[in-house]
């Protein structure tokens, strides 16, 4: 919309600037022509008029679009306006943020501040965002007569219903005007029914709330909401704040003394609790271990009415087993007599078929021995040069083979062989190698 309303402007500010180009070019023109003929009056010629009738519609038509931006206005946010009329004056209803249109050169819009303010008075803090300045002062008296500085901070803000109201009716600026006087008018009506302590600590907040609802009343009527009304500070007289602070310290004292007694009796009181709780701790413990042992004995005599049956099954029992354990002893001691005796027959079965075999051995090897003897002697009545072979088998360990003529001619095989036939340690050995082995004890 602003855009609209500027776009309005510069249109007809053109329009304007058209209108009145116009004649004046025409006017440029005419001095040049009248110029020319004074300079050389025998061709003079007679100058053209003015253009007028061309430029006044375009004025006219200039004026609309300025007539419709002047009609056209913007309420920022966070403001409200009111429309004043020059024939009415201020005319009912709030004009909220956005773009309203009015009468042009007959209304106005004055703007008014929708939003939260902030007024401080006394030993408050200068408000955040505004220079500073020197504050109004807040000075009270209590009902001692005593004065007393505030600090009071009031949060308001102007009723968007009761502008109109506002600014036909109060003063402008209507909060800068208002606000002080009736929140000083307030806490000084107050103040006088209170003492110094009361206003100080016991009934701060209560006079806080009261000075509230009053300031809340009368600025309400004027078009003026009260959001909050905050007491920062009191500043005591000097006397005062020095008999207090002894005061509160003698007050502090006591209530430490005070404290200090509820604590020992306190203290007192736990020992003497503590005392009659080990009594009865003790007490209750001796009833317990009576009762303990109470029930103790009572079990152990119903344990007795069931320990003498199960001991008396338990001495039956270890009679079974001992009978079990005799028959089990008998039973294997006679079948280790008996795996004894199947045992003894086994090995002598087993001795018999040994000597058996070996008689049979024995026969055979006697029956071979003989045939291989028979056959030798066979064989050595055919050939008796074989009784050297068999004797250098004998001695194939002891002596080197010497080979020597066969006719016997040769001195150093006949002495071998005589020493040979002579010697009894070589014939036993021969007659050794002859007969068949025995077993020992055959």
């Amino acid at each position: 919309m602003l855009a609209l309303k500027l776009l309005l402007i510069v249109a007809g500010a053109l329009l304007f600037a058209a209108a009145l180009a116009i004649p004046l070019y025409s006017l440029f023109k005419r001095l040049q022509t009248m110029r020319k003929n004074n300079a050389n009056p025998e061709s003079a010629v007679a100058p053209e008029p003015i253009e007028w009738r061309r430029s006044i519609p375009l004025a006219l038509i200039g004026i609309a679009p300025l007539l419709l931006a002047i009609s056209i206005v913007v309420v920022p946010s966070g403001m409200g306006g009111v429309r004043v009329s020059q024939l009415s004056g201020t005319l009912p209803g709030t004009l909220y943020p956005g773009a309203h249109f009015i009468t042009p050169l007959v209304d106005s819009v004055q703007m008014f501040d929708l939003r939260d303010h902030m007024f401080a008075a006394g030993l408050g803090a200068q408000p955040a965002g505004k220079a500073p300045a020197e504050k109004p002062g807040l000075d009270v008296q209590s009902r001692e007569g005593l004065k007393i500085g505030l600090g009071v901070t009031v949060r308001y803000r102007l009723d968007p219903a009761k502008l109109s109201s506002v600014q036909a009716h109060l003063p402008q600026p209507a909060d800068q005007q208002l606000v002080p006087p009736i929140v000083a008018s307030a806490w000084r009506e107050l103040a006088p029914q209170y003492t110094v302590r009361e206003i100080f600590s016991t009934k701060r907040e209560d006079i806080r709330t009261k000075a509230s609802a009053i300031i809340t009343r009368k600025l309400a009527s004027d078009g003026i909401v009260v959001e909050e009304v905050m007491l920062s500070e009191i500043q005591l007289p000097d006397e005062y704040a020095k008999g207090l602070e002894g005061l509160l310290l003698k007050e502090q004292e006591d209530d430490q003394l005070g404290i200090q007694t509820e604590i020992q009796q306190k203290q007192v009181r736990i020992a003497e609790l503590q005392a009659e709780a080990e009594a009865k701790q003790k007490v209750k413990q001796a009833e317990g271990d009576a009762q303990s042992k109470v029930v103790e004995a009572k079990g152990e005599a119903d344990a007795m009415q069931y320990t003498l049956p199960l001991k008396e099954k338990q001495i039956q029992q270890s009679k079974l087993e001992a009978e079990a354990r005799k028959e089990a002893t008998i039973q294997n001691a006679q079948a280790d007599a008996e795996a004894k005796v199947i045992d003894s027959k086994a090995e002598l079965q087993r001795r018999n078929l040994l000597s058996d075999a070996e008689a049979s051995r024995i026969k055979l090897l006697a029956a071979a021995n003989a045939e291989r003897m028979k056959s030798e002697a066979d064989l050595l009545n055919r050939s008796p040069l074989l009784i050297n072979k068999i004797i250098a088998e004998r001695l194939s360990d002891k002596i080197q083979v010497v080979m020597v003529p066969s006719d016997g001619k040769f001195f150093f095989a006949n002495d071998v062989f005589k020493n040979m036939a002579t010697n009894p340690a070589i014939q036993k050995e021969m007659d050794n190698d002859s007969t068949p082995d025995k077993k020992p004890g055959q």
